[in-house]
């Protein structure tokens, strides 16, 4: 038989309206099979409603009157009517008869609240068809009781049933009607990539508002305040949020500047309005406040801060503390500055805990990934396990924006009203476009184009070295681990000038996607006593937050230098005390980083999913720590101290190129460079004895400037001869005694 494609949506009959009864037309009832009062679940344009099947009056086909007695909280009668359903989103259920089912109620006036007793709660719900998490409408009952929210019930994975005489009703919770009416319009995506923190969060919020009773026979005081803290953009707002909906609990968001005042005073009496505001909302029904930044609204009382911003934090600690026995609100403060609050505001009895949320990790970038696009169409070549791996140090903040600009190359490149699939292309697009937040400061912060391996001549010695202190953990971590071979702390590149040792560390950073910053002598230097200090620990602390990450300090001697020549009280020698501190890891604050591990990968399922899940938990194992790599060419000026085992325990020599390393040098230099067939590169590599790498390149420079300057603009190629010219005109870099003295002696 077939169906209507669209069935209009009318209002219901008025002898229908306490009852379940959706009326739609007999032949639409035969084609889906199903039986009078048999009931249905409808999927309407913002909800979804439970309802039984019976036929019009009329026996009209193409219409239907829904009832909204059972349907999730968003809908409303209102919304239905006019609206186009088809059959297709009409489903046809098999629902038991319920043993036992917990609820919410909800009531008219607040002192009913304590009077709300199960076996009325259970009359009025028998012989209905309930759903979980639906709201079951009983105004037209003459109780104070409006409504009920059905939070669960055991009817399997149908989560619906019908409540008999038999079946026992709980009740969890009751509330005013005036609750249900302000709570948060939330979107119903948990956030990505945070659900253990969730979890832990939501623990924490739900024992003092819903167990209050059990708390007191405990002899144990209801914890009221936790202070949340993560880099801006990691999700903080939104965890508060989710919970406050999955709760049922009224948010109400504070934000610093909303309660400052222009004139004395006016601060103070807002804060009190909002904690009235509060109290009242928690009388009605669980209340959450949330103050946003809060490191703005009460920041550290010093003698340097005014009497307005001292009197702020006077006041709101004397809320704080002011709550005593008030139950049904908890208090949460949000801050990316924790040590900018006033100390007093983190004892006990006041925020009680504090939850860290770190920047992500690569399982945790993962599943961001996958909620912010679930809904985009993503061509077959994607593969969000890739683009978690470059990005590192991205917030779910970056991560958003990230596939919002991806979306946004597709759109740029697709024709006029087509809509093309984001491939991974526009996600490369797109990461030359956003940065990670972490990474927007001027610290450490560093800008090159990409190198590969093959673009530098020779060296295959020092580049397998390198390959294996950083490329191997990150594409082998199950190896390392097998083996219980721990990647090395730190990496010192020593060697003759314009060897090629920065140019190899930038090879390295390309090949490996993890987070690279870069600090030099003239960055780290400040006339401030104690600047340079505090510079070099954020760095870390930057490093650490965007783990894994490589930090390479270029010329290295011009930063510590050495404690043996008797200058201990020196700027290098304070610096070096700190560098030897950080690569030891001491005093280093734990920030929580928590992964989804296994779960996810029993929630994925297919085999060759949950190994690559495995590769990428051991890899957020082996490479959880921070690389140094340090540049030099004058080592013997280091502190020893810095070049044990543990700290720059991986030691190598970047030599001046031999013969064939001159060549395979030339080559890729003139691979640019039109040559001439009489040009003999192996003739050229034999007369550039003591030529570093850079004095190889400055040769085919100059060699090509002269062919300009001879032959004319017009010159195809360059000739042999100007190679030649260009080698008369210079001199090596290097000398015989040079290396000698530097670099031939011990370094161990």
């Amino acid at each position: 038989m077939t169906l209507v494609e669209g069935l209009k949506v009318l209002r219901r009959d008025a002898v229908d309206w306490d009852s379940q009864r959706c009326r739609m037309g007999p032949a639409l009832m035969s084609g889906l099979g199903l039986r009078l009062g048999a009931p249905v679940l409808i999927r309407v344009q913002r909800g979804v409603c439970l309802c039984t099947a019976w036929p019009r009056r009329d026996l009209a086909e193409g219409f239907l009157q829904i009832s909204t007695q059972c349907a999730t909280p968003d809908l409303s009668a209102q919304t239905l009517t006019g609206l186009t359903v088809k059959p297709a989103h009409i489903t046809p259920l098999t629902c038991p008869r319920l043993s036992s089912v917990s609820v919410k109620v909800f009531v008219q006036r607040l002192e009913h609240k304590r009077k709300v007793s199960e076996p009325v709660v259970h009359k009025l719900l028998e012989g209905l068809y309930v759903h979980q998490g639906h709201l079951v409408d009983l105004s037209g009952a003459e109780t104070e009781i409006r409504c009920v929210l059905v939070e669960k019930v055991n009817s399997g994975s149908q989560k619906a049933g019908l409540i008999t005489a038999r079946t026992h009703v709980e009740v969890s919770l009751a509330q005013t009607v005036k609750h249900l009416e302000r709570r948060p319009e939330v979107s119903a995506a948990s956030p990505g990539g945070l659900e253990d923190v969730y979890t832990s969060l939501k623990e924490m919020i739900t024992f003092p508002l819903r167990y209050p009773e059990t708390l007191r026979q405990l002899g144990v005081s209801c914890p009221r305040g936790l202070l949340l803290i993560g880099p801006p953009g990691v999700g903080k707002t939104l965890l508060v949020r989710c919970v406050a909906r999955d709760i049922g609990a009224t948010l109400v968001t504070v934000n610093g500047p909303e309660v400052t005042g222009s004139r004395p005073g006016e601060s103070e009496e807002n804060l009190r309005r909002v904690f009235d505001q509060v109290q009242e909302a928690g009388e009605e029904g669980p209340c959450v406040l949330l103050i946003d930044e809060i490191d703005s609204l009460c920041p550290r009382r010093t003698e340097s801060s005014g009497a307005p911003e001292n009197r702020l934090v006077a006041q709101l600690l004397t809320l704080m503390d002011g709550i005593g026995n008030h139950e049904g609100f908890v208090i949460i403060g949000a801050t990316n500055q924790p040590d900018a609050l006033d100390p007093a505001l983190r004892r006990p009895g006041r925020f009680d805990r504090e939850v860290i949320v770190g920047v992500p990790s690569l399982l945790q970038r993962r599943s961001i990934l996958k909620s912010v696009c679930r809904e985009m169409p993503l061509s077959s070549e994607v593969d969000l396990n890739a683009v978690a791996e470059m990005t590192c140090g991205y917030v779910g903040a970056d991560l958003s924006a990230l596939s919002r600009e991806a979306a946004l190359q597709a759109m740029r490149q697709s024709q006029a009203g087509a809509s093309e699939p984001v491939s991974m292309q526009h996600f490369m697009q797109a990461l030359r476009i956003v940065q990670p937040s972490c990474l927007r400061s001027s610290i450490g912060a560093t800008d090159f184009k990409p190198v590969s391996w093959e673009q530098i001549g020779g060296l295959d010695d020092v580049k397998l070295k390198l390959k294996q202190s950083i490329e191997w953990p990150m594409r082998f971590p199950e190896a390392f681990v097998r083996l219980g071979v721990s990647r090395p702390r730190g990496v010192l590149l020593y060697g003759p000038p314009g060897c090629a040792k920065t140019t190899l560390v930038k090879a390295a950073a390309s090949s490996s996607h993890c987070t690279f910053l870069s600090l030099s002598g003239a960055e780290l230097f400040s006339p401030y006593v104690g600047d340079s200090e505090k510079t070099l620990a954020q760095l870390f602390a930057q490093a650490r937050a965007c783990a894994p990450s490589l930090v390479f300090l270029d010329e290295i001697d011009s930063m510590v230098g050495s404690r043996g020549d008797g200058s201990s009280h020196s700027v290098q020698s304070q610096v070096l005390s700190v560098l030897l501190t950080e690569l030891d890891g001491v005093g280093v604050r734990t920030v929580e980083r928590r992964s989804t591990g296994r779960k996810t990968a029993q929630l994925e399922g297919g085999e060759q999913e949950d190994i690559r899940l495995q590769q990428m938990e051991l890899q957020e194992v082996c490479n959880k720590d921070v690389l140094i790599v340090a540049a030099t060419n004058r080592p013997e000026v280091l502190d020893s101290a810095l070049l044990r085992p543990g700290r720059l325990d991986q030691i190598i020599y970047v030599p001046p190129p031999d013969l064939e390393a001159r060549l395979a040098v030339l080559c890729v230099c003139s691979e640019s460079v039109p040559l001439h067939r009489d040009v003999c590169l192996q003739d050229l590599a034999a007369q550039t004895e003591l030529f570093s790498g850079a004095d190889l390149e400055n040769l085919c420079r100059e060699a090509a400037l002269l062919a300009l300057r001879e032959d004319g603009l017009e010159v195809p190629c360059v000739r042999q001869k100007y190679f030649l010219k260009a080698l008369q005109g210079l001199s090596p870099s290097l000398s015989p005694q040079q290396l000698q003295q530097r670099f031939h002696s011990s370094l161990y």
